[in-house]
């Protein structure tokens, strides 16, 4: 190559880098994930370009959805379905987090439902495939993974044949977690009635926009009466693995009215076509005293809502919080909040699984721990197992199960939703499953975390500096 144009050519991607470095900054995100993005930005330049074109961008404030879907959801009113009876009544102290939720998400209170924790990947599927067996009416389904597999084609099966007798199916995937299930799979579905759409179809011209924007909700809505949501999504690993640990919930009663919504709001998002109507939002019995939340999270929001819950739950526990998740990679406001409240007498517990599924994360995730340590909070590591589910229990009373992971990509840029429960009968249920757990978790002390080869304790380092992009 000619020296002159070498030059030129130098100059160039330069003043590229150093514009997007700019860039990054002018943003005014939180200043540990601009931090990394100019780290790899400085010294990985080419490929920390591409990474921030299709995954950096913070575009929060841009809208993914076209001014066409925009309107027909300015157009629906779901709180004439949601709105709660003015009889309920909930504990003072916890009604500052109720109305955060509410006002962030629109997540009111409802009253009555009937929850069953479930634990076991076999379990989810049988009881799921006799709902769904027994739906009259419609099943709407949205799922972050449904792969081709013996597990995707059997609850596959199941939809088509309850669309040939004439129930409504609708049936949401995410497009990007999905690329490798060929298309003719969804066209079968279509075929036999099915209505299906994809969240947030990423095309090579919008790639940039939405590929780093992923739908990773799980929920099922039978009849408007029946519903699950929690982490388990519908492939084998969830039902076959007896090493994979997860939790899902089935909830019967006014409870699914949370989950209706979000679903009717996500479907009409993909481009699709409902009429909200009363058929969607029977009347259910009462069936508990439980009181519940079913709050959505995503990058349209305004708030990063599910992150705020989470840290007023931390901040305003007086015994105990106890976590399950299977990545944790807390921003500095999370992690101080944990911090906080160990050093301020509150048993604060997190488990995790000693190695997860994804390698590059778990040394990232460890690069936490002697902090934590020191502040008298207590690890956990699975042995043998990965834990996959996404829990916290705190006073005995308020539990917490859902899609999101304690991890800057749940809290920023996934969609996710959380079901939030008052309820201390349902807390004691979810302490005893975590305190069982505990039984097969190794506890790390902090000791012989010190005395870990110095070699980890540089890997951890050096990919803690990635974690905000991961």
């Amino acid at each position: 190559m000619h020296p002159a144009l070498q030059l030129i050519l130098t100059i160039i991607f330069a003043v590229t880098v150093i514009g997007t470095v700019l860039v990054v900054i002018s943003e005014n995100r939180n200043p540990i994930r601009t931090l990394a993005w100019v780290i790899v930005l400085i010294f990985l330049p080419v490929v920390g370009l591409l990474c921030y074109y299709f995954f950096g961008q913070d575009t929060r404030k841009v809208r993914r959805l076209s001014d066409k879907y925009y309107r027909r959801l300015k157009k629906i009113s779901l709180e004439e379905f949601l709105m709660p009876d003015s009889q309920i009544v909930l504990a003072p102290e916890y009604k500052p987090l109720a109305a955060l939720l509410e006002k962030s998400n629109h997540a009111f209170l409802l009253q009555g439902s009937e929850v069953e924790i479930i634990t076991r990947g076999p379990e989810k599927f049988e009881l799921l495939m006799a709902d769904l067996e027994k739906a009259r009416h419609h099943i709407h389904m949205e799922y972050f993974i449904f792969y081709n597999d013996e597990t995707g084609n059997m609850v596959k099966e199941m939809l088509m044949k309850k669309a040939s007798e004439g129930v409504q199916v609708r049936f949401l995937y995410d497009n990007v977690a999905n690329w490798f299930v060929p298309r003719r799979y969804y066209e079968e579905m279509k075929t036999s009635g099915v209505q299906v759409s994809s969240f947030m179809e990423v095309k090579l011209a919008a790639f940039h926009s939405k590929v780093n924007y992923r739908n990773h909700r799980k929920v099922v809505v039978i009849d408007g009466e029946v519903g699950y949501m929690g982490g388990m999504n519908i492939a084998n690993d969830y039902r076959t693995d007896p090493n994979w640990r997860d939790t899902h919930l089935r909830i019967r009663g006014r409870g699914v009215y949370g989950l209706q919504a979000n679903f009717i709001v996500d479907w009409l998002s993909s481009g699709k076509k409902i009429k909200p109507d009363r058929e969607f939002f029977p009347v259910t019995g009462n069936y508990t005293n439980n009181l519940m939340q079913i709050a959505a999270g995503g990058p349209e929001l305004s708030w990063r809502n599910l992150l705020l819950a989470t840290i007023h739950l931390v901040t305003n526990a007086k015994q105990y919080v106890y976590i399950q998740t299977p990545y944790f990679l807390p921003d500095d406001s999370l992690m101080q909040a944990l911090l906080a409240a160990s050093l301020g007498g509150v048993d604060v517990r997190l488990m995790v699984s000693r190695k997860s599924d994804s390698p590059y994360v778990d040394p990232a995730a460890k690069s936490y721990y002697e902090e934590l340590l020191r502040a008298g909070l207590k690890i956990y590591e699975m042995q043998g197992k990965f834990i996959h589910a996404k829990t916290m229990v705190v006073d005995d009373f308020v539990s917490v199960v859902g899609s999101a992971n304690m991890d800057f990509r749940s809290f920023e840029s996934n969609f996710e939703i959380n079901c939030y429960m008052y309820d201390g009968e349902i807390a004691s249920r979810m302490k005893k499953i975590f305190m069982d757990d505990a039984k097969v978790c190794k506890q790390i002390h902090l000791k012989t975390w010190q005395q870990r080869p110095r070699y980890k304790k540089f890997i951890e380092s050096v990919m803690r500096l990635f974690a905000p992009l991961m």
